[in-house]
């Protein structure tokens, strides 16, 4: 059988990767990028780097052999791969490589990045820049790395002779699967990295969300894989705890997945992991690091392993020894235990034999000599050497300048064992012996491999030095004395002083000497040795090397003079740690200066200056010159350093080692004019300045040669506060009389102790929007000093929000505007004008208010013009209306259709361009033109633009024209009418113009001259003559036409007005029957809905969650999944009762668990639900409440459940589409997986509910109520004078009263509570109302029922028990009224009490015993308000009877208006409701779009599934199958109850929203029924919200898999122990049982059945549950 490949991994951290080389100078290899990971092929040797963006191949010297990029790619983790213009939010993103494999047998490399979710890609080994393969179009399936840079993946090739296992950790973007499977190649319906598990034997108890894990090594040895991983208990709990775990190789169920715990230490204390593997056997070691918490696992071999033996703590160690885990096992199996968790009792325990302070990184381990070594990663870049011996210890580090900043954990060695490449910047020796530059510091290492070879001044390994074998040569041990030069005399001499000798002091324990010599390389030269001192003659000066020109002033040269023991330097950049240099100077003249003569005297090499030549030269003591700085001639000090224009001040300066010179006269820069200076005591000089004036300089600041500083106040200071702001150091002043700003001294009038109040001269901009929030401008001057000046700021009255971080001082100040004013309410009519003046108020209560005025206004776009455009954009659209110029350009923003719109010029008129469209529809719908002003003001053109197909270009005609040009050319194709401004340029013919007997178009000229036309050509042909011909006079003519015509006009004219005036008088006629109609419903709405708006408001103004009455989870499933069923309330499933006797409840609770078990193989269900559906006996109504059974029993596993939903709606899309009718699917809920689709969009609903739809559902549900029980409601007949549904409008006129009751409650206080009442309500409603209103805080289920009270009145001494019926009620004949308020004439302001009754059977009962006889004796009916239209009373004589009916029928269409009533009523809920539902914009439940991806993706895979039927497909499955049944059912998850009347209207809205969802056109007539004509104005405007939400979901980000599997894996973890699981699993099998012998049959007939042995499992559950006899 051929042999499967695949890989395992698991998430770990980060690390930056680096290499380089080992003897002499170290190769390097640098990358432009962070180096993620780094594996070798052992094969080869070979290196392969994943970096950010790229991947490198290098052989073993990191020499590049191959490179290719892997980004940056355009991405976003929100978007779902392949990634395209679609995804709004993508940009360039960098590709962080997670995992490199090497799968050797196959010459593949295995590459994942962090881009597209993490897919990997398939390379070849020999050269990574061939792409094997890679695919982004598989889904979720091919999903491998992790999308976040903080988290990476490490794997492990396996094989096995089928698809293999594969671990895989999360993060915030990743599916919750920790261990999955993935295959190197296409296998069956496997596509490569596609994972081979199913989802629901991977999610196992160790492995909840709230573990944070964190891989760190896989490994397989013997058959099994290995992982090594750290775990966090928690988000609050930090602590890691190591884990190792075992599996078997060819395991696809993971029932042998094993854990065990590692602890390091007694206390557990350092418990991070990371493992190195280095032979066939496994071998655990700790090493520690106390600050770090980390444990690293490693494999030192033998020489470690008899090095604890003899250490006597661990008895005898063995490196075969292996980790006994699991072997009681072996590979495990479905009906076993599984899996496997590690308790903390049961750890391994192992002792730490070092403690070292930092943090660990890596580990890798060698054998030198005999020696076992450990090479320790941390994160300060060191490589840490351990002598892992009986006491083991640090002896030496690489520095962390030479590896890096971090070393990672990716330690490798070469093939030869002889180097190690660090991930860090270097790929080093396993000794950095050269890194030691003299004999103490290699002496001091104490390192096996390093020691200081004397003769060749270096320090080496011991075979690399020559002579090594004799004595004092190769130095290791710290007892060893080195070789050391202590001290040059003279340190350094000039080149031009050869009679001088050089000598050297060397200890007393030197070698012989054999050579000096100046530079490299060096020559001999006579050396003498006297005691320790040698003596070294100079070279000649013409052997002294030129020295290097220093910044072209001065040339100072260093020649170094060597002594070398033993053997020449080998190179010159470099000097031997045994020798010394010496230094030699030349020198140059400098300029005459003061800088230069500082410059020569502190150089380094002691010159000296000549003062009188002003030269600089050797330093001779016998010239005269300065050889320190403080020796040369300076002028310094100068006061006062400011000198304010346009006034004199003396100014003083001090001079230093001015002996030999005479300072006569000073000279600014500027003035050609020289002032005499005068010395006074010692060397100070003073000159009486000079007056400066603007003219005199162009800038504010001048600064002298002296560093004099030259300022003018008046400059950039206009006002007071701006002058009043300049530091105080230059004494500004604001010059009151001159009214500048100033010097102090310039200014004769005081100065005043406050600036002048602020002028405001402009407001940008002077319109803003009502509801403000544009920036305003202010500009002025006095406006403050600092930005804390600003006090207040009203804007036309209204306060404008100081904006401090824009503020300039004093002259601009800006501000944000919050809204205009509303106009107080008011009988009289009010305008506002929204107008006012800014005034500002500055510090010290000083105001200033503006000239011009800042108006409110509401700008209003109207119109857009063009109404169409190309799709390519580009377009110039023109928005006209009123008061657009409102704010600034910089305020508005214009989008169509939700696509930005660039704003080209603001006016009156807006005009902007607009952007490419990005929708996929084409020609888009009309869409709306919205103008943002500011932040808070949005105007919308609805409808007003639409993108068009592209302008197309078919033909063009005629194909050549003349030379001379001006020919007309036809361009035909389509769109150009969407072309604003079009160009098109012709390329000229070559051949010159020729005329030739060619037909050609001639023109006739009014003169008779023939011209020939060619373009712009003219050629004069000639003359041509036409014979006249005897035509009719024309006085014969006119007449015969004229008259009759004149006839014919007549005649028509006089019909036309005789019938038009007689149209005019029948359409006034109707207008104003219309207009009276209009009047009085437009009266009647308007005072219902304000008056529905303040009763209202006790209700809704202060609704919140807590509120409303929602259902709790668990009623909330139990009503929408069991009160439809048969037994509704009585349900088992809601009743939480089962009859089980208590002998048999263990073993009944036991062999649920595995009926549960068995449920969660796929095979088996649906297996299960296939033999079910098959069988004619099981109902409609038996599947949903299988389904429903079913979607409780799989509450815990929400993504199994959803993964088994998904299958069997492919089945049934692939039925309903091969048999040609796909729009059935989905229509009604026949099968079980329909019903199983309802409750799980109701799962995935519920807390959308909560937060956002249920509260204008709610409003709807209560103002519905409230209008219906406004007016009369029949309590009989169930209809009302206010209702949405024509047939239960009350069809007549009944005089009636509002009450307002006083009611008393029995026992709960002396409190009343007032209620209002109808007086033809009967007492049945009347206590309605009361406990509605008394217990309106409470729940429906909390309140006393209607039959538990009884409502008592007390107009006298006496109370008086008011019923529905009793001795006292009315009597028609044989038709008897039910009591009401004013049967009893109860008044306003009576006052009723309300108690409970506690024997209800009594009154009700009897009453009902009395009712029944009387109407066996007197055939009695009740009736409310109308008696049934079908009774009336037989004494009528039959003319009267047809003309009552007549008169009913008549009246009851006249009411109809009463239905528009009620509906412009309750028309802002409605929409509420409606926008809450079909807003994409805002919030969308992530199952709404994972669902509506799906049947997207399902639509393209079918060919004959157009748009219609995908529309279709997504009403059925949300609109239609949820938010339907919802509407209808208020109760469904409120507590409330639902009347019949309130009912019925529901039901309209209800079919209202239905009708918005469907595609068809709803063509309407006078025998449509009402409730369709009701809405028939606001349909439209919901279809449109329809599509425009189907259409907003597809543009929307889309829910991954692993994201809507995270979602599903929440709510399971929240709400499945409140349901009722086991009921459900005890009904379900009640199910197994009934159909037990045809679900064994075909089990039986299952191959992966018979593999999984799901029959024998079925059997024992039945033979535990019910004692079925079986095969077992």
């Amino acid at each position: 059988m051929e042999r499967w490949w695949a890989w395992q991994f698991a998430l770990v951290a980060l690390a930056t990767v680096y290499l380089s080389p080992s003897l002499g100078q170290n190769a390097e290899f640098q990358s432009d990028t962070l180096i993620n990971n780094v594996v070798a092929d052992p094969r080869t040797g070979r290196l392969y780097i994943g970096a950010v963006n790229s991947l490198y191949q290098l052989n073993p010297d990191l020499g590049v052999e191959s490179r290719t990029e892997t980004g940056p790619k355009r991405d976003n983790r929100q978007c779902t791969p392949p990634v395209t213009d679609a995804c709004d939010n993508a940009v360039d993103t960098d590709n962080h490589n997670k995992l490199l494999l090497v799968q050797g047998a196959k010459d593949v490399l295995v590459a994942c990045g962090s881009v597209y979710r993490g897919i990997c890609s398939l390379r070849n080994l020999s050269n990574v820049e061939q792409l094997l393969y890679f695919s982004d179009t598989k889904g979720e399936k091919s999903y491998v790395a992790s999308a976040e840079e903080s988290v990476s993946v490490v794997g492990v090739i396996v094989s096995s002779p089928r698809p293999s296992q594969v671990g895989k950790g999360y993060g915030n973007h990743d599916s919750t699967k920790l261990i999955s499977t993935r295959i190197l190649q296409d296998y069956g319906d496997w596509v490569v990295f596609d994972s081979i598990i199913e989802a629901s034997a991977v999610q196992a108890n160790p492995f909840l969300l709230r573990y944070l894990h964190d891989f760190r090594f896989a490994f397989k040895d013997g058959g099994f894989v290995y992982f090594l991983f750290s775990r966090t208990l928690g988000v609050q709990d930090t602590k890691n705890y190591t884990f190792i775990s075992r599996m078997c190789e060819d395991d696809q169920g993971y029932y042998s997945y094993t854990e065990l715990q590692l602890n390091c230490s007694s206390t557990n204390k350092y418990n991070k992991a990371q493992v190195r593997r280095r032979s066939g056997h496994i071998w655990t070691f700790c090493i520690l690091m106390s600050l770090c918490d980390a444990a690293y696992v490693a494999t030192p071999g033998e020489v470690l392993a008899q090095s604890f033996t003899r250490s006597g703590e661990y008895g005898h160690v063995s490196a075969s020894d292996k980790n006994n885990m699991a072997l009681r096992y072996k590979c495990g199996a479905e009906f076993l235990p599984s899996p496997l968790a590690s308790k903390a009792e049961y750890a391994l325990t192992a002792q730490h034999p070092l403690i070292c302070k930092g943090h660990m990184t890596a580990v890798a381990v060698a054998v030198e000599k005999g020696h076992a070594v450990a090479f320790l990663g941390t994160a300060t870049g060191e490589v840490l050497k351990v002598h892992l011996s009986a006491q083991p210890e640090v002896y030496g580090r690489a520095p962390g300048d030479v590896t890096g900043d971090k070393v990672n954990k990716n330690l490798l060695f070469d093939t030869s064992l002889q180097h190690l490449y660090i991930t860090t910047e270097k790929k080093v020796p396993v000794q950095a012996c050269h890194l030691k530059t003299d004999c103490q510091s290699c002496v001091a290492m104490k390192d096996p491999y390093c020691g200081w070879c004397v003769l060749e001044g270096k320090c080496t390994r011991k075979q690399e030095c020559r002579r090594s074998s004799e004595d004092n040569t190769w130095l290791w041990s710290p007892n060893q004395q080195c070789v050391e030069i202590e001290s040059f005399n003279p340190p350094n001499l000039s080149c031009k002083k050869t009679q001088q000798v050089w000598r050297e002091l060397v200890n007393e324990h030197a070698l012989s000497i054999s050579l000096c010599g100046v530079d490299s390389p060096p020559s001999e030269s006579p050396v003498l040795a006297d005691q320790g001192l040698i003596t070294c003659a100079l070279p000649d000066p013409a052997e002294i090397p030129p020295t290097p020109d220093r910044q072209g002033r001065s040339t100072h040269g260093c020649t170094k003079v060597f002594l070398i023991n033993g053997l020449s330097v080998p190179r010159v950049a470099e000097f031997a740690p045994a020798s010394r240099s010496f230094k030699m100077t030349k020198t140059e003249r400098f300029r005459a200066d003061v800088p230069s003569c500082i410059a020569c005297v502190t150089s380094e090499w002691g010159c000296q200056w000549n003062a009188r030549d002003h030269s600089c030269s050797d330093r001779d003591d016998g010239v005269d010159g300065d050889h320190v700085p403080d020796s040369c001639p300076q002028f310094e000090s100068p006061e006062p350093l400011l000198i304010p224009v346009g006034f004199e001040i003396p100014i003083s300066f001090q001079g230093r080692n001015l002996e030999i010179y005479t300072v006569r006269a000073v000279r600014p820069l500027m003035k050609h004019t020289e002032r005499e200076v005068a010395q006074e005591q010692g060397s100070k000089f003073k000159f009486t300045g000079y007056e400066v004036s603007v003219e005199d300089f162009g800038c504010t600041y001048f600064t002298l040669q002296v560093g004099l500083v030259l300022y003018n106040c008046s400059v950039g200071r206009e006002d007071c506060s701006l002058c009043k702001h300049a530091d105080s150091t230059y004494q500004c002043v604001w010059c009151s009389a001159t009214r500048t700003c100033v010097y102090r001294e310039l200014c004769p009038s005081p100065q005043p102790a406050q600036c002048p109040d602020p002028e405001i001269t402009d407001i940008v901009p002077r319109f803003g929007p009502l509801n403000g929030r544009i920036s305003v401008t202010i500009k002025g001057s006095n406006m403050g000093i600092k930005k804390e000046d600003i006090k207040k700021i009203t804007v036309a009255g209204v306060d404008c929000v100081h904006q401090e971080d824009r503020y300039s001082v004093s002259t601009s100040v800006v501000c944000e505007i919050g809204p205009a004013k509303r106009a107080p309410p008011s009988d009289l009519p009010f305008v506002p004008t929204h107008s006012g003046a800014v005034e500002i108020e500055v510090e010290g209560g000083r105001r200033g208010t503006s000239q011009v005025f800042f108006t409110y206004r509401d700008p209003k776009p109207v119109a857009v013009h063009p109404a169409k455009g190309p799709a390519a954009g580009g377009t110039r659209i023109t928005i006209t209306g009123t008061d657009l110029d409102t704010a600034t350009k910089d305020d508005i923003a214009v989008t169509v259709g939700g696509f930005p719109c660039e704003v080209l010029s603001f006016g009156k008129e807006i005009t902007c361009k607009t952007g490419k469209y990005r929708g996929q529809k084409v020609p888009s719908d009309l869409l709306p033109v919205q103008v943002k002003y500011g932040k808070n003001t949005t105007k919308d053109v609805t409808a007003a633009y639409q993108y068009s197909e592209n302008p197309k270009i078919t033909d063009y005609n005629p194909k050549a024209s003349f030379l001379c040009g001006g020919r007309r050319i036809v361009v035909m194709g389509n769109g150009f009418d969407l072309i604003q401004k079009a160009t098109m340029r012709v390329q000229p013919a070559f051949d010159e113009f020729t005329q030739n007997p060619t037909p050609v178009e001639v023109s006739v000229c009014v003169c008779v001259c023939v011209c020939v036309k060619f373009g712009h050509g003219e050629w004069k042909v000639g003359s041509v003559y036409y014979a006249r011909k005897d035509d009719i006079p024309l006085a014969i003519i006119i007449p015969a036409v004229i008259v009759p015509m004149l006839l014919f006009i007549a005649v028509s004219v006089y019909c036309y007005r005789r019938k038009s005036q007689q149209a005019e008088r029948e359409y006034e006629k109707v207008k104003h029957q219309l207009e009276n109609l209009e009047e009085s419903v437009r009266d009647r709405c308007k005072k219902e809905f304000t008056d529905l708006m303040i009763e209202m408001e006790d209700h809704t103004s202060d609704l919140s969650e807590a509120r409303i009455p929602f259902l709790d989870y668990k009623t909330y499933t139990d009503r929408n999944f069991f009160l439809p069923s048969k037994d509704g309330a009585n349900d088992a499933m809601i009743t939480r009762k089962l009859q089980i006797p208590e002998a048999r409840r263990a073993i009944v609770a036991q062999a649920l668990n595995q009926f549960s078990n068995l449920l969660n193989s796929k095979t088996f269900l649906i297996n299960f639900i296939r033999t079910l559906e098959s069988r004619p006996d099981f109902n409609a109504r038996a599947r949903g409440y299988f389904a429903s059974l079913l979607t409780v029993a799989l509450h815990g596993k929400l993504e199994y459940y959803t993964d088994i939903m998904r299958t069997l709606l492919l089945e049934m899309m692939d039925e309903h589409v091969q048999s040609k009718n796909p729009k059935l699917m989905l229509r009604r809920s026949e099968t079980v997986v329909e019903r199983m689709l309802c409750n799980w969009m109701s799962i995935c609903l519920y807390q959308f509910l909560r937060d956002t739809a249920g509260e204008p559902l709610y409003k709807l549900y209560k103002a519905l109520k409230h209008q219906v029980e406004k007016g009369p409601v029949d309590a009989k007949m169930k209809k009302a004078k206010y209702t949405l549904n024509d047939t239960g409008l009350l069809g007549d006129d009944v005089e009636y009263s509002v009450l307002t009751l006083q009611v008393l409650v029995h026992g709960e206080g002396p409190d009343v509570t007032p209620v209002k009442v109808l007086n033809c309500d009967t007492i049945s409603q009347v206590k309605e109302k009361i406990i509605d209103q008394v217990y309106r805080n409470l729940p429906y289920s909390q309140r006393p029922k209607v039959e538990c009270v009884a409502l008592e009145w007390r107009p006298g001494s006496t109370g008086q028990i008011l019923s529905d019926l009793d001795l006292t009620s009315q009597k028609e004949g044989r038709w008897k009224r039910l009591n009401t308020l004013a049967h009893y004439n109860v008044r306003d302001n009576a006052t009723l009490v309300l108690s409970r009754v506690l024997h209800t059977q009594s009154f009700h009962q009897h009453q009902d015993s009395y009712e029944e006889k009387n109407s066996l004796l007197e055939d009695d009916n009740t009736f409310h308000l109308v008696r049934p239209a079908d009774e009336i009373d037989e004494v009528k004589s039959k003319r009267g009877s047809m003309k009552d009916k007549a008169m009913t029928k008549a009246i009851t269409e006249i009411y109809l208006t009463r239905l528009l009533s009620v509906k412009g009523t309750l028309q802002q809920f409605v929409d509420d409701f409606f926008r809450s539902v079909l807003c994409s914009g805002s919030v969308v439940p992530p199952a709404v779009k994972y669902f509506f991806d799906f049947l997207d993706e399902q639509a393209l895979r079918h060919d004959n599934v157009d748009e219609e039927t995908l529309h279709i497909w997504k009403t059925n499955s949300l609109p239609s199958r949820f938010w339907v049944n919802i509407l209808r059912n208020p109760h469904f998850i409120f507590d409330v109850h639902v009347t019949e009347v309130v009912d019925a209207s529901l039901h309209v809205i209800s079919q209202t929203f239905m009708d918005a969802c469907t595609k068809s056109e709803h063509k309407l007539s006078r025998e449509s029924p009402s409730n369709k004509l009701l809405y028939a104005k606001e349909i439209s405007t919901y279809k449109k919200m329809v599509d425009d939400y189907y259409k907003g979901i597809r543009q929307m980000v889309p829910v991954s898999d692993q994201d809507m599997n995270t979602h599903l894996a929440e709510v399971s973890r929240q709400h499945t122990d409140k349901l009722n699981t086991q009921v459900a699993l005890h009904q379900l099998y009640q199910y197994a049982s009934k159909y037990y012998d045809v679900i064994i049959q075909s089990l039986d007939e299952d191959p992966a059945a018979q593999n999984k042995q799901l029959t024998l499992r079925l059997q024992g559950i039945a033979a535990a549950l019910e004692n079925k006899v079986t095969d077992l």
